[in-house]
């Protein structure tokens, strides 16, 4: 919303295809039947919480759940819909309902989207929500609902806001105003003020399996082979919209690329390195930089989960004993900040991915 373009460092996410609808126009939604129930049982109770707090993994469904039950209530009317009429049995709104129409167009007038801004002259996302935005929410809810029902505002990837932004939404949670609901969906709720957290009812979506993953693989991408599907779904880790970013993105060559150098640790081949970093970086390749930095430290992080657990796999017989588990989690913290720096202050990102291959092979002498 903000068009504050100085002193706001910018991210990039990871696409995850052009035929699958963003979560303001996705009618399929499924796998997180209780989190539906919570929000229904809510609504028919006559108590909604004025604040929801969505969490849950990357590319769960957090936002396309926020939208779907902001096209619920405003479907059922003004004050909760037809007084003789059946209670709701479920958030399903037709895709040629009206108000599901005018969501996915970005044209009710009784719904305030709020999300990170986007720089048209460096053309990607900011990296933080800033006051501007979150204040922007207050001058809305103080206006009458244009139809007589619910004010809705979805507040997407809330833990991006910094101190001024959240210190303004906190206000707004202080003294919320009536028939107003607030959605706040966030990845890392860590990152959030605990006065905010406080303040919302929590709402939690668990990583779903891996066959309704492949479902909707076969459904967005059916070009893939069978077998890469299933491969996908299980790097996934319980995310859809991370399967349909890996497959986007050629996220499963990557990993087969990545986990052929890993294999060699604790050599690693020169040139077999560089041509992999370049084969990252090659083209538009800020997506596959992004899917590298939660594939390797991922990779990492399961190896030490299983050598913890005395699984057999990935590195856990011929890397994770040549260190002690906490030696490995601090190399894991080491990665993990090393890929976030190269986002926060612009650095070479051929050089991270060179440098992040020396500290695993540093780890494993």
């Amino acid at each position: 919303m903000s068009d504050e373009p100085d002193g706001i460092e910018e991210a990039e996410e990871p696409t995850v295809g052009p035929d699958v609808p963003p979560p303001r126009a996705n009618p399929e939604f499924s796998g997180h039947a209780a989190a539906e129930a919570a929000l229904l049982g809510a609504y028919r109770s006559g108590r909604l919480p004025h604040a929801w707090l969505i969490t849950g993994p990357r590319g769960i469904g957090k936002a396309t759940l926020a939208f779907r039950f902001a096209r619920f209530l405003f479907a059922q009317g003004g004050a909760g819909g037809a007084l003789f009429a059946a209670p709701p049995a479920s958030l399903f709104v037709a895709a040629d309902d009206p108000a599901f129409r005018r969501v996915a167009s970005g044209g009710h007038p009784d719904l305030l989207v709020v999300e990170r801004g986007f720089d048209p002259r460096r053309r990607r996302l900011r990296s933080e929500i800033v006051v501007a935005d979150t204040r922007a929410i207050a001058g809305f809810l103080r206006l009458t609902p244009a139809e007589g029902g619910w004010r809705v505002v979805v507040l997407d990837g809330a833990d991006a806001m910094n101190r001024n932004s959240s210190n303004a939404l906190l206000k707004i949670l202080e003294e919320p105003p009536e028939r107003a609901v607030l959605l706040l969906v966030s990845d890392n709720p860590g990152r959030l003020l605990p006065t905010i957290r406080s303040r919302c009812r929590r709402l939690a979506l668990r990583p779903l399996p891996e066959a309704l993953i492949e479902e909707a693989l076969r459904r967005y991408r059916p070009d893939l082979p069978a077998a890469d599907a299933a491969a996908l779904a299980r790097l996934a880790e319980g995310s859809i919209g991370r399967a349909l970013a890996l497959a986007s993105a050629g996220g499963l060559e990557l990993y087969r690329n990545l986990s052929s150098l890993l294999e060699r640790l604790p050599e690693i081949d020169d040139e077999a390195l560089h041509g992999f970093a370049d084969g990252v970086l090659r083209g538009e390749g800020e997506d596959r930089f992004a899917l590298l930095g939660e594939l390797l430290p991922g990779w990492l992080a399961h190896m030490v989960t299983r050598a913890a657990a005395g699984i057999e796999g990935e590195g856990t017989t011929t890397l994770a004993p040549r260190r002690s588990l906490d030696q490995w989690v601090e190399v894991w913290e080491n990665l993990t900040h090393l890929f976030a720096e190269a986002d926060s202050i612009n650095l070479d990102r051929k050089q991270v991915v060179l440098n992040a291959f020396f500290a695993l092979e540093a780890a494993a002498r």
